[in-house]
């Protein structure tokens, strides 16, 4: 059993942990970063396709107004390039696949209506929330008491519109609007500025990727901190008592004044804390429920879709892949198409063989991009849910009634112990931006709590 002793324990070595102990090493805080797998990067995963390219079976989007990030990828050396959107993109339901141009697809002009006039509704109601002291907002409490799915009911009429802002809803939670409490949603859609922002690729969430792919953010930031990032190592307990903490972890126990837990609160939860961590903290990690996805990345020699005048862009209602990208690297070669199984297909999905699976997303491929699309040269995925250090992505969401309740338990330091993560933040929650913010003022929490030398 090797012994550490620090200023800070940070726990989990994703986006929010290393931005923690980057940030702290630079102002010339002691800090260790305990990871259990071996490897860093969390939810982000670079997979290689040979010849230098890769593929992201992780996080990979970032967007014009995710500062930090966009700063931070150009102070670690790496570029960004435009995710491919040129030509027409799909859209199926009933068995029927239409092309159009945009974010939205064709459909009959009152379901487009209604659609439009749901999402500005969306965009003025979030813009009454207050995403640092969500809890304290009493009177958004009819909100937190119903589901998006409730209020879809009511404010949706059409059949496409409710099928299209169920799409929608999965593609940012990886969960269905019967899941997620109304508050949290029009919480995130305040943190990232409009509903738009979240489903738009140009000029919105999706627009760019990293050369290299966006592990290479992470492993870049531990390259820098070098052997303070201990990989391998699962943490089974945290003992606070006294003046600070003390990380048991496996093989390894690190001494600290201070302590950052940089891992979802799911996960959070099911470390063993002495003494027990206070009801609201251990309610809120009960609550905040991982989504759900599969994300898988079906590669051909070329991105055929291209010469047809396809972006490889496509959303279908049909299922179980609800949404598709053209995914392939820089060069265009090879052509890959990034198919995402999510909320209740991806649950379904999960537990098969991955051949199985296979069978699955090539069978929605065909439907959408023609006889082609079932000879790829490979076919990878993963199962994010089935991840034992994850258990699930993009993020965490609330359920009705527990943002009011057991909220103010999010960010809130127990003792020496702080709170970071993507699902922390209160700008670009649940996105690598998010996750970045986190980090860097739960450092900044644990620096200023350090007593003075």
């Amino acid at each position: 059993m090797d012994r550490i002793e620090t200023d800070v324990v940070v726990v989990g070595a994703g986006l929010a942990g290393l931005a923690a102990a980057r940030r702290l090493t630079a102002r010339g805080v002691d800090a260790t970063v305990v990871e259990a797998r071996d490897r860093v990067g969390g939810r982000t995963l670079n997979e290689e396709l040979g010849g230098g390219e890769v593929v992201e079976l992780g996080g990979q989007w970032v967007g014009p107004g995710q500062d930090r990030v966009l700063a931070l990828i150009a102070e670690l050396g790496l570029e960004t390039f435009p995710t491919w959107s040129a030509g027409e993109s799909l859209f199926e339901r009933g068995g029927r696949v239409g092309r159009y141009r945009g974010t939205i697809p064709r459909a009959n002009p009152a379901a487009l209506a209604e659609l439009g006039l749901a999402l500005r509704r969306l965009d003025r109601m979030a813009a009454r929330v207050d995403p640092e002291r969500v809890w304290e907002q009493e009177e958004l409490a009819g909100w937190d008491a119903v589901t998006v799915a409730s209020w879809m009911r009511r404010h949706l009429r059409t059949g496409v519109g409710r099928d299209l802002l169920r799409l929608a809803i999965e593609a940012v939670w990886a969960a269905e609007p019967e899941d997620v409490s109304l508050l949290h949603a029009l919480f995130y859609i305040r943190s990232a500025g409009s509903i738009g922002a979240l489903l738009d690729t140009e000029g919105g969430a999706q627009d760019s990727r990293v050369v290299g792919g966006t592990q290479l953010i992470s492993l870049r930031m531990a390259a820098e901190l070098g052997d303070r990032v201990r990989l391998g190592r699962p943490v089974r307990a945290i003992r606070w008592e006294g003046p600070g903490a003390t990380v048991e972890a496996d093989g390894l126990t690190v001494a600290a004044r201070r302590a950052i837990v940089a891992i979802p609160p799911a996960l959070a939860g099911r470390i063993r804390y002495e003494p027990a961590l206070p009801a609201a903290r251990d309610g809120l990690t009960q609550r905040m429920v991982q989504g759900t996805v599969v994300k898988t990345m079906t590669i051909y020699p070329e991105p055929f879709w291209r010469e047809l005048g396809l972006s490889g862009q496509a959303t279908s209602a049909d299922g179980p892949v609800s949404v598709v990208f053209d995914n392939s690297p820089p060069s265009g070669r090879p052509g890959v198409l990034l198919a995402f199984l999510e909320g209740d297909a991806a649950r379904a999905a999960t537990n098969l063989p991955a051949a199985e699976r296979r069978e699955l997303v090539l069978d929605c491929l065909v439907r959408l991009f023609g006889a082609r699309a079932a000879r790829p040269e490979r076919y990878v995925d993963k199962a994010w849910a089935a991840d034992e250090w994850s258990r699930g992505c993009y993020g965490g969401y609330l359920p009705t009634g527990a943002w009011l309740a057991y909220g103010h338990a999010l960010r809130a330091p127990v003792g020496p112990l702080h709170w970071a993560g993507a699902e922390t933040a209160t700008e670009w929650a649940g996105y690598m931006e998010g996750a970045l913010r986190s980090g860097e003022r739960a450092a900044d929490e644990a620096a200023a709590a350090l007593p003075t030398p």
